[in-house]
């Protein structure tokens, strides 16, 4: 029985809301609620006294938030709990304190007035930013705001311990403090009205293995604790009050959902090789040493992309040498022998660094960011580069320069790659003898140039993300333009085919990190098109692999071909689904 055949009762109410952690949770509402203190705006006499309150607040707040981080770490992994190395930033933030004390200071307010009045100007801002990832950390600075200021009250924190019984919690939002004491022998999910995808809360739950919907809007706040629910996390659906049938129905997904998984795992570690013989290789995108670790349990086969930003965001100084190159060194002793291919810094004005004058821009997606700063910054660059080729011996390092646009940006990457290998050397150190350079191809003045750049590189490795929506002209990130960062864009196919073709005749092969890679209406497409390495996130590599054995080579090129002269990405994925089920 499909989905779209269940039989909704008329009083049963179906919430739609943003997909946030995949799974299946059937059981009863638990209502959840933070009450924020209300907050009197009122003259002191001693500002200093104020101070000193704030002080203590703060130096209690840090001592919770480091409880918090242990916590993380157990339950969800170190990189997750890194989380609340930002919140501890955010109590530190030099800039958010002076605002404090120069408010108290000149207007003799209260500390609690002053604290709040700081924490919305700064979460707004954040929350004013195009960047979907910047304004889901206003979040994270109201939810630091929120308890410094429940110890300047002596409020105690909401207990999310007070139910007994397993049921799916229900939130107007949850805090990054909130999701990570979610007891998982008792909470099944939860279902909040606010939030996004890209929310700390959302990653948290991922990590807990929490289906999680978010977002999900004003309708959340009618249920009431014991309310039976159904929830949904992929497909961003939660149902309340079904009747026995949809409860069945859901029950049997779930079951279904939970022995297809299992069954994947098991097979995960055997390579993805088609009925017909053609053998591709499915690794991972990662972010830190412990996706790392969790890309090998699923069977990954390599790291495809290694974002470098988790050294350089949410922190005061830049991370020197050293410790680039124990992070690098690390990841790659974890990954033993297997490629690992490591995209070079890529910030700009969407994701400011305190150390670095980036300056406000009207379009920072289109602006001075990735390779463009860092080849306007060579000394900062090399750095990096430095640390990279130390850790490359004895591994399988591969170097890829982000947002390329003009070949002449790839020469002087390679250049400065070139200098730092001598300077490292002339340090008595070593470095692999052959290091593999890439680019991303994510611009398309790239790919319509693929066999030009092909003679420059060993490899492309396409981001799909960023090529749909320069392609499409549609700002990823917008919800009004989501019809149109769809991939599968006939458009999007032609370029993935141009630059496939281009780097095949030249002997260099062809890598795609972006969401695509993991879609699996999208991974025949990618199969017929020649693509020879699928990277996405570490959890959808063994279901990536089980899809890709299914299709021959033969039967995905004419698939491929078929899709390449259709008019939209709707008749494209419907001629898939046409193919999958005939």
């Amino acid at each position: 029985m499909c989905a779209d055949s269940v039989r909704i009762p008329k009083r049963a109410v179906i919430l739609k809301g943003v997909p946030a952690s995949p799974g299946i949770a059937i059981g009863p509402a638990f209502r959840y609620a933070q009450h924020s203190p209300q907050v009197e705006r009122r003259v002191v006499a001693d500002p200093e006294e104020e101070w000193k309150r704030l002080e203590a607040a703060l130096s209690t707040a840090a001592g919770q938030l480091e409880e918090l981080k242990v916590r993380a770490a157990q339950s969800a992994g170190e990189e997750e709990a890194a989380i609340f190395d930002a919140h501890l930033l955010i109590l530190r933030d030099p800039t958010l304190l002076e605002s404090v004390r120069q408010a108290m200071t000149e207007q003799k307010i209260n500390v609690e007035a002053a604290w709040m009045e700081a924490i919305e100007s700064s979460a707004a801002a954040l929350e004013a930013l195009q960047d979907a990832y910047f304004r889901a950390r206003g979040a994270d600075v109201r939810d630091v705001g929120q308890r410094v200021l429940r110890l300047l009250l002596g409020v105690e924190e909401s207990d999310l311990s007070s139910f007994r019984e397993p049921a799916i919690v229900v939130a107007t939002d949850l805090t990054p403090s909130d999701t990570v004491r979610l007891d998982k022998s008792l909470v099944l999910g939860f279902c909040t009205a606010q939030g996004g995808a890209t929310s700390h809360t959302a990653i948290l739950a991922k990590a807990l293995g929490l289906p999680a919907v978010v977002g999900a809007g004003p309708d959340v706040e009618t249920i009431r604790s014991g309310d039976p629910l159904l929830l949904d996390g992929e497909a961003g659906e939660v149902v309340v009050s079904p009747d026995e049938e949809t409860t069945r129905h859901y029950a049997e997904r779930r079951r279904t959902s939970l022995a297809t998984a299992s069954r994947e795992r098991e097979h995960a570690r055997q390579p993805a090789i088609t009925p017909d013989g053609k053998q591709v290789e499915v690794v991972a995108n990662i972010g830190g040493v412990d996706e790392a670790r969790i890309a090998i349990e699923f069977g990954a086969e390599g790291v495809g992309l290694l974002r470098t930003e988790f050294l350089y965001l949410d922190r005061q100084t830049a991370p020197s040498e050293e410790e680039q190159f124990q992070a690098y060194r690390t990841i790659l002793e974890v990954m033993e022998r297997r490629p690992v291919v490591v995209r070079t810094l890529d910030v700009g004005g969407d994701k400011p660094l305190p150390y670095l004058d980036l300056g406000h821009e009207a379009n920072p997606f289109l602006g001075w960011r990735a390779i463009r700063m860092c080849l306007d910054r060579p000394d900062f660059f090399k750095v990096q580069l430095r640390a990279l080729l130390r850790a490359s011996p004895g591994h399988d390092l591969r170097i890829m320069f982000p947002m390329i646009a003009d070949i002449e940006e790839v020469r002087r990457a390679r250049a400065f790659l070139d200098e730092a290998r001598s300077e490292v050397l002339a340090q008595g150190q070593a470095v692999a003898e052959h290091i593999q350079v890439g680019i991303m191809v994510e611009i398309p003045s790239v790919a319509m140039l693929a066999d030009h750049f092909a003679r420059e590189v060993d490899f492309f490795s396409i981001g799909t993300n960023d090529l749909t929506q320069y392609t499409l002209a549609a700002d990823r990130t917008h919800a009004k333009l989501a019809h149109l960062s769809d991939p599968c864009h006939p458009a999007v196919l032609r370029e993935i085919d141009r630059v496939i073709n281009a780097a095949h005749e030249r002997g260099i092969w062809v890598g795609l990190c972006g969401e695509m890679a993991g879609d699996p209406e999208a991974a025949p497409l990618l199969l017929g098109l020649g693509l020879d390495e699928f990277s996405m996130a570490p959890s959808s590599v063994p279901g990536a692999k089980t899809v890709l054995r299914r299709w021959s080579f033969a039967k995905a090129q004419e698939l491929a071909r078929q899709a390449l002269d259709l008019p939209t990405a709707a008749e494209v994925r419907a001629l898939v689904r046409s193919w999958k089920f005939e």
